[in-house]
């Protein structure tokens, strides 16, 4: 039988195991960021991974690894100004004639549906440093998104 039609075991052949990529750049957090980090590490270190098979322990490991490299590069920024956008702001824009807010947090903290978006977003990055009033290119569109209202995020 040719080498082509053998094969010494189904392993060779899965998917291989990466860890979970590390967004790049800074680890900027909130108070509440780095409240929920610690609580993630927290929560993986008190699994019993004795009784769980060995690709859900290496599963729960993988995941542990990345919290506590999260928590240990997180950089709590201070509070800003509130003066214009910033981390730790929650702002209120117009686009396309309608109004959102969105709060600008760090990348692990960010939940778009929830109104909370990374730091290193397209949309937080166009409006970083604008104020109130202010329009701002976004999309490829001048101007396309203006400053409605700006306020620091106050922890929960």
């Amino acid at each position: 039988m040719s080498v082509a039609f053998r094969r010494e075991s189904d392993d060779e052949h899965m998917e291989p195991k990466f860890e979970v990529p590390i967004p790049p750049g800074p680890n900027w957090v909130t108070a509440r960021g780095m409240r929920l980090t610690r609580a993630q590490v927290e929560r993986l270190e008190a699994v019993d991974t004795g009784a769980m098979d060995e690709d859900a322990a290496k599963k729960l490991k993988r995941e542990l690894r990345y919290w506590r490299t999260r928590l240990a590069t997180a950089e709590l920024r201070p509070a800003p100004a509130g003066d214009a956008v910033a981390f730790g702001t929650r702002t209120t824009y117009r686009l396309n004639r309608q109004e959102k807010t969105v709060a600008i947090v760090g990348d692990d903290e960010a939940d778009p549906p929830a109104g909370r978006i990374s730091f290193s977003s397209p949309l937080a990055r166009a409006m970083m440093d604008a104020e109130i009033g202010e329009k701002v290119d976004f999309g490829g569109k001048a101007e396309a998104v203006e400053i409605v209202g700006i306020e620091i995020v106050r922890e929960d």
